[in-house]
């Protein structure tokens, strides 16, 4: 059901809803309250709250994502796209690829592998320490002394390099749509 019509007022505003809260929710969670928590929860504690609220963020970053393709792919037809508008809708169709896969997997596995090490940490009488990076000495020797662990955090590391990955490339795809919205703006 697409459309050669321009789009009414309440649909570019919920477009730009939608991107900028897709953008707003990505800079915080990824730079700001992560930074925050880790500073001042224990590790637990800090482990705990990111597997509540990380696969939310990242199952309400999809919906942003798919809305906003689905919103400009109904007012752009691809009989009518130039190279430009084509390329637009490339960057949300990956935003919403990478966004989904972040969100059914990384994040998933990320988040039951992270419980999993918990129970290990607890049953050594690890975890209350405060930051991630405080007695590294104490987990790299539980590393070292427990074979399920180890594959665990081996484990841990790559879907949370994954989950990185996927996270800044939405991040590198909601800028570029926000600059390509900014250059299509008549005036503030």
């Amino acid at each position: 059901m697409s459309t050669d019509q321009d789009p009414t007022f309440s649909v570019k505003l919920l477009q730009l809803m939608l991107l900028s809260t897709y953008w707003g929710m990505q800079i915080w969670v990824t730079f700001i309250s992560s930074f925050v928590m880790d500073s001042h929860l224990s590790r637990h504690t800090y482990g705990f709250i990111q597997s509540r609220l990380v696969p939310f963020y990242l199952h309400l970053g999809s919906a942003c994502a798919f809305f906003n393709l689905t919103i400009y792919a109904v007012y752009h037809p691809s009989d009518m796209l130039d190279d430009r508008e084509s390329f637009q809708i490339f960057i949300f169709f990956v935003s919403v690829t990478v966004a989904a896969v972040n969100a059914q997997w990384f994040g998933q596995m990320t988040s039951e592998i992270m419980a999993d090490m918990h129970l290990i940490e607890q049953a050594c009488g690890l975890g209350q320490d405060i930051g991630l990076s405080s007695n590294r000495e104490a987990y790299a020797k539980l590393c070292e002394s427990d074979v399920k662990y180890r594959h665990l955090s081996s484990r841990l590391w790559l879907y949370r390099l994954l989950s990185s990955l996927c996270n800044l490339c939405c991040i590198g795809c909601n800028f570029y749509s926000l600059w390509y919205l900014a250059e299509n703006l008549a005036t503030l």
